[in-house]
């Protein structure tokens, strides 16, 4: 029996929360096309016959501008510290850039494994290109593949347990993820929430569960300021409405699911906000 820790890490939207959920063959991270959408360490397990994998999905790393940016970017170099395997995330639809090259700065790419994910959505040339700028890195190992079509992820699942050591299993068979459950809820909330908003307003948003009694449930949606509170309820509660049918649509028949909106002036710039919010 093999079993060991798998850290993802990248920069932001190269789709490691997709990846996660890809090789654990189900959803246990929240996704959307809004960069810096995963905010904590989240952990999906694989359970095959010969290994427990549990794989450390991070938010991406970026030049931080807030507290709360400082906080996820912690969260992240942390995630790649004593853990069995580390993977580099590149996006196969982007150049190679500054921001890949500064991630793979601050761990030992040496005895990384790199992923070129997204080869779906990118031609041959470019995959190729991709893997010839970024073999200059000297990692471990190269694996191009397709968190959205599943190309090349049994071949890397393969390949990762041949890296683990032996060891016991870390979570009870059939545990999916350690991520606990009110704190999945208030997750998917947010993943509609980015689904339907653009540009900034997204970032200005924390999700929370403040009561859960039975099957009822209030989920608390933080926003920075007034005019945003109205923007999340929309005209005559429409775009709030909206969030709950899609939420509910995730949870468990006959869940009562209540959300509010409240503000909390410029809580991502406060560090004792952002801790207190859970990231």
């Amino acid at each position: 029996m093999k079993s060991g820790f798998i850290t993802f890490v990248g920069r932001p939207n190269v789709g490691k929360s997709t990846l996660l959920n890809a090789v654990c063959g189900q959803k246990v991270s929240i996704v959307s096309d809004k960069p810096q959408t995963t905010r904590t360490r989240i952990r999906g397990i694989l359970n095959r016959p010969d290994a427990q994998l549990v794989f450390v999905d991070t938010p991406g790393l970026h030049k931080p501008v807030t507290a709360l940016g400082k906080r996820v970017n912690a969260t992240a170099l942390e995630s790649a510290e004593d853990v069995d395997v580390v993977c580099l995330v590149i996006d196969a639809t982007m150049p190679f850039g500054k921001g890949d090259q500064w991630v793979a700065d601050r761990i030992d790419i040496s005895k990384a494994v790199l992923i070129l994910n997204k080869v779906d959505a990118a031609s041959k040339q470019a995959v190729l290109k991709q893997l010839v700028r970024s073999s200059g890195l000297d990692a471990a190992a190269y694996f191009p593949v397709s968190a959205l079509s599943g190309e090349g992820i049994p071949e890397l699942i393969d390949y990762l347990v041949t890296l683990l050591p032996e060891g016991p299993m870390y979570y009870p068979e059939g545990t999916a993820s350690d991520v606990e459950e009110h704190t999945w809820i208030a997750e998917l909330v947010r993943e509609q929430l980015l689904a339907i908003f653009e540009d900034e307003l997204p970032y200005s948003i924390a999700t929370r569960i403040t009561e859960w009694e039975g099957k009822r449930i209030r989920c608390e949606i933080i926003v920075e300021r007034e005019s945003q509170k109205g923007m999340v309820i929309g005209k005559h509660g429409a775009i709030l409405k909206e969030v709950g049918i899609r939420a509910r649509a995730q949870l468990p028949p006959d869940t009562f699911l209540e959300l509010f909106v409240k503000v909390d002036k410029d809580w991502q710039r406060r560090p004792a906000r952002v801790q207190r919010l859970g990231y």
